[in-house]
């Protein structure tokens, strides 16, 4: 009798528009291929990219986010929407992008991640988490397939970065930016922390060529999704023809030989990889540190306060 763990299903969905129809059969589909189970009552915490109200293309499309509230309606979950963007609230991303009116036809509306809970991390330091995250039955992880200036392409697991609370996000790169690997450790030790459940990915018009916030749209039409976020992410960059040495999320997974970390941990669903064209997908050809610089950190802080009185 065979101990070898059985691979986890990355299910990947051809789908060209957000058309609401047919993101609908696809959400379902995607969720359905990979076994999740909603029990009526169940509170989930979805959670969609809302980093700025700058570019709709930076942030999860809506038309995403509402197809998984409406199934998840069905199954009779109880529902919040939310993120914790570094700059302003989840709110005011939300009413830029056009969702907010959308999750009012069903019921809901959007809330920024708060009540902050430490986090104590392997290297000794500890880092504010939202305890709306923490205490939920279960987390859907929405995130926006993308370029990144400092880590090259990110996914599902950089996604959850979100649930750490407001401007501790730009504190954590001012303070364990400065030293190599600490970013990445600090955030899988993040994802670990959440009931998370699923991960579903747009990556229908991701952006290429940088990112997170100015980078401009590529046509993949791929919807994805997983329940193991390090799974789906290392799908993504197999498809992207990246490596582990290019991308640090991805190196220091392999490093903790997370379950997902290697293809050969990855079956595919619903279609297989070569059905989706990446050549021209570009990403930077050179980062920006780690690290932002004091002033830069001081003046996001202002820039954060503020925003609530605006």
């Amino acid at each position: 009798m065979s101990n070898r763990k059985p691979k986890e299903p990355v299910a990947f969905f051809r789908i060209l528009e957000y058309e609401s129809t047919f993101l609908d059969t696809a959400v379902a589909m995607t969720l359905e291929e990979c076994k999740l189970k909603i029990a009526p009552g169940t509170k989930v915490l979805v959670k969609p990219n809302l980093v700025s109200s700058k570019n709709q293309l930076a942030c999860t499309h809506p038309n995403v986010t509402l197809s998984l509230c409406r199934y998840l309606k069905d199954c009779g979950a109880q529902i919040t929407v939310a993120d914790s963007p570094g700059y302003g609230s989840a709110a005011q991303v939300s009413k830029a992008i056009g969702m907010t009116d959308g999750l009012k036809k069903l019921g809901l509306k959007p809330k920024s991640l708060g009540r902050p809970a430490p986090l104590k991390l392997s290297f000794g330091e500890t880092i504010g988490i939202s305890r709306d995250a923490l205490e939920t039955d279960m987390i859907i992880n929405v995130p926006k397939l993308k370029a990144h200036g400092q880590f090259v392409v990110t996914g599902a697991v950089k996604n959850m970065f979100g649930t750490v609370v407001g401007f501790r996000k730009a504190y954590a790169h001012t303070r364990f930016g400065e030293t190599p690997g600490l970013m990445e450790k600090m955030i899988i030790e993040v994802v670990k922390s959440m009931p998370l459940a699923f991960n579903l990915m747009d990556a229908i018009y991701p952006m290429h060529k940088t990112g997170p916030i100015s980078g401009e749209p590529y046509t993949l039409s791929l919807l994805a999704g997983s329940g193991n976020p390090f799974a789906l992410d290392t799908a993504i960059y197999m498809l992207l023809g990246l490596s582990p040495k290019k991308i640090l999320l991805w190196r220091e997974a392999a490093r903790q030989n997370i379950f997902g970390y290697d293809p050969d941990h990855i079956k595919y669903a619903i279609e297989p990889p070569d059905n989706f064209d990446t050549t021209e997908f570009e990403i930077p050809e050179k980062l920006n540190p780690m690290e932002f610089e004091p002033v830069r950190f001081v003046k996001g802080r202002i820039k954060s306060i503020f925003s609530r009185f605006g």
